[in-house]
């Protein structure tokens, strides 16, 4: 079965050999496949979505427009992967958020967050 971390890692590699402008930007987020919990699904919905993925692209504040830019882009490549969305997430305000329960729920990826957004350009 392939791993979230190994769809991520096809996203990833697909970006940079196809869109290298593209790569550029997004070797400086953090890319991480997304599972709905199943009880986060409608019931009413006809064709089963409990399975589906979508990728998210935790973006630092002064890169999240040019990777907003490229939304249409991403989704065709996650598509192909078959995932169903591309979402993008501002790190510096998930970081700045006094209620987050990140450090303690997802201490790895609030390190991953922490790091992206103390890199310079």
């Amino acid at each position: 079965m392939i791993t979230e971390e190994d769809l991520a890692q096809q996203f990833n590699v697909i970006i940079e050999h196809t869109h290298p402008r593209v790569w550029k930007l997004l070797s400086q987020c953090y890319v991480k496949i997304i599972t709905p919990h199943p009880h986060l699904t409608r019931v009413n919905i006809k064709i089963c979505i409990r399975h589906t993925k979508y990728i998210a692209i935790y973006c630092p504040d002064r890169l999240m427009s040019a990777v907003v830019e490229q939304k249409n882009l991403l989704k065709e490549v996650a598509e192909y992967l078959g995932l169903v969305e591309v979402v993008c997430l501002n790190a510096n305000n998930l970081m700045r958020d006094p209620l987050s329960n990140l450090k303690q729920v997802y201490p790895q990826l609030w390190l991953e967050l922490l790091w992206i957004i103390t890199q310079k350009q």
